[in-house]
């Protein structure tokens, strides 16, 4: 399994880069949760905006350390596109 991820492909990246935000994105709820009383330590916005930037994390890691353009290529794209979806979305005035 620890092979799996040291690949460089470019589904892999995309993969990643769908399933890290989505899993800080439930992490940061649960922190919201468990330190404030009525569940509103930040904006909506602003953690969705957070879980796109998690992806700052494995986007490094497989350009700086593996050297796997393609799989960071991956990670990039989907970071780009829920970018353009975040601002789409909550920059309608």
């Amino acid at each position: 399994m620890k092979e799996f991820f040291k690949r460089d492909n470019l589904w892999l990246g995309m993969g990643i880069g769908i399933v890290t935000p989505i899993i800080f994105y439930f992490l940061i709820q649960l922190i919201t949760i468990l330190v404030s009383k009525n569940g509103d330590l930040f904006r909506e916005s602003t953690d969705q905006l957070l879980a796109i930037c998690a992806n700052l994390i494995p986007f490094r890691y497989y350009l700086v350390k593996l050297k796997a353009d393609k799989t960071g290529r991956g990670v990039f794209v989907i970071t780009f596109i829920m970018a353009m979806l975040f601002f789409y979305f909550n920059l309608q005035s």
